[in-house]
């Protein structure tokens, strides 16, 4: 089994940073990549970035100069750094990853979701 524990998420200014975590733990023979989705009242859950092994980033074109993804293999850890904060940011963001156990399958595994609030 494994386990996805977010932390970091709350209430910002527009204008403001945070930082969100997501610590991977279990059955983990190695993590081919972890990323953050979000999703907002009444819309789909979105990609909002993700890095592969060898620290290949990938982000929205809509947090693309404001959030940075960043990862501790050795902690599988993954990090969201949002900055310039936007009302329309404001959406329940949610740690991803894409793990081999030590049996030898395959899976994505989600955490339980962070709430990101932006305030104008």
């Amino acid at each position: 089994q494994v386990q996805l524990v977010e932390s970091g998420g709350g209430l910002v200014q527009a204008g403001g940073s945070l930082r969100l975590s997501c610590a991977a733990s279990g059955s983990i023979l190695s993590i081919r990549a972890m990323g953050w989705y979000r999703q907002a009242p009444g819309k789909q859950r979105e990609l909002v970035a993700n890095v592969r092994s060898g620290g290949i980033a990938n982000y929205a074109d809509s947090v693309k100069g404001r959030f940075t993804i960043s990862r501790d293999d050795a902690k599988n850890t993954v990090y969201l750094q949002m900055n310039s904060l936007k009302p329309e940011d404001t959406a329940v963001y949610y740690c991803n990853a894409a793990i081999t156990s030590y049996s030898g399958t395959w899976h994505s595994s989600w955490g339980q979701g962070t709430q990101v609030t932006v305030s104008s």
